[in-house]
C-alpha cells in the first residue's frame, strides 16, 4: 500500500477523459464514497500527463482514448516520469492486444466505463492493495493472466450448414468430380442413397445442381478442416 493510505489518508485521484460531463459525474460518485477524494482533471492526454507529474496522486483514471496525447502512449510517458501513481485505463471497449499492451506498460487496470459504481470503487482498491483488475475482477498473477490474453483464440467451428457426417463425405466427393454410381461404390451404399443424400444436400445448401454444390462448398469452405 502507498504511504497515504497505510496512514488512513484517502485515496488521491486525478480524472482524466476529454468528456467533461463524464469527468463531473465521475467526481462526484468518487467524493461521495468514503476514503477517495478527488484532487484534479484533465481533458487530454497531455494535460494529465503534467497534472499527474505536478499532483502525483494515488491512482489515475485515464482514458484510453484521449486527444492529444492517447491512453497508451499517456502511459508510456508515465512510465519513463518513475511516478508511483497507478494507472486504471477506462474505456467504453477494448480488445485484447490492446489490454495486453496496457498491461505491459504499466497499468495496473482496464474498467469498462459502463461497469457498476462498485466495480470501480473496487478497481481502485484492489490496484491500491498491489493487485491488478481487469474488466469485473481482481488479477493476482499478471503473468499468467497476460499469458492468457495472449494465447491464441480457438478457431471457430467449421460452418456446416446443417449437413451430417455422411453428407459432408458425399460433398466432398461430388467437388472431386465423383459421379453417383462412384460415389455409391466409395462407400458401399446404393445409388438410390446416394441419390437420396444429395436432395437433402440441395435442399440445405440451396443449389439445384452439382456444379453449384461444388461452387458453393468451394465459398464457404465447408469442406476444410478445422
Amino acid at each position: 500500500m502507498s504511504a497515504a493510505t497505510a496512514a488512513g489518508a484517502p485515496i488521491r485521484i486525478l480524472i482524466a477523459d476529454d468528456h467533461r460531463l463524464l469527468r463531473e459525474g465521475l467526481r462526484k460518485l468518487l467524493e461521495a464514497e468514503p476514503g477517495l477524494v478527488v484532487v484534479g482533471e484533465a481533458e487530454d492526454g497531455e494535460a494529465a500527463l503534467e497534472l499527474a507529474k505536478a499532483l502525483k496522486p494515488d491512482v489515475l483514471l485515464l482514458d484510453l482514448a484521449m486527444p492529444r496525447l492517447p491512453g497508451l502512449d499517456a502511459l508510456r510517458q508515465l512510465a519513463v516520469a518513475g511516478l508511483d501513481t497507478r494507472t486504471i485505463l477506462l474505456t467504453a471497449a477494448a480488445e485484447k492486444p490492446e489490454i495486453v499492451k496496457a498491461l505491459q506498460l504499466g497499468a495496473r487496470g482496464i474498467v469498462l466505463k459502463q461497469s457498476a459504481t462498485e466495480v470501480l470503487f473496487r478497481s481502485i482498491r484492489s490496484v491500491m492493495a498491489g493487485e491488478y483488475w481487469i474488466g469485473r475482477e481482481c488479477v493476482s498473477d499478471l503473468v499468467q493472466t497476460l499469458r492468457a490474453l495472449e494465447a491464441p483464440a480457438t478457431a471457430p467451428a467449421r460452418k456446416t450448414f446443417g449437413l451430417t457426417p455422411r453428407e459432408l463425405e458425399i460433398t466432398s466427393a461430388v467437388v472431386a468430380g465423383f459421379t453417383n454410381r462412384d460415389i455409391a461404390q466409395k462407400f458401399s451404399i446404393s445409388e438410390d442413397t446416394v441419390k437420396h443424400h444429395l436432395s437433402n444436400i440441395f435442399d440445405k445448401a440451396g443449389v439445384s445442381s452439382r456444379l453449384e454444390l461444388a461452387l458453393f462448398a468451394v465459398n464457404h469452405r465447408i469442406l476444410e478442416e478445422d
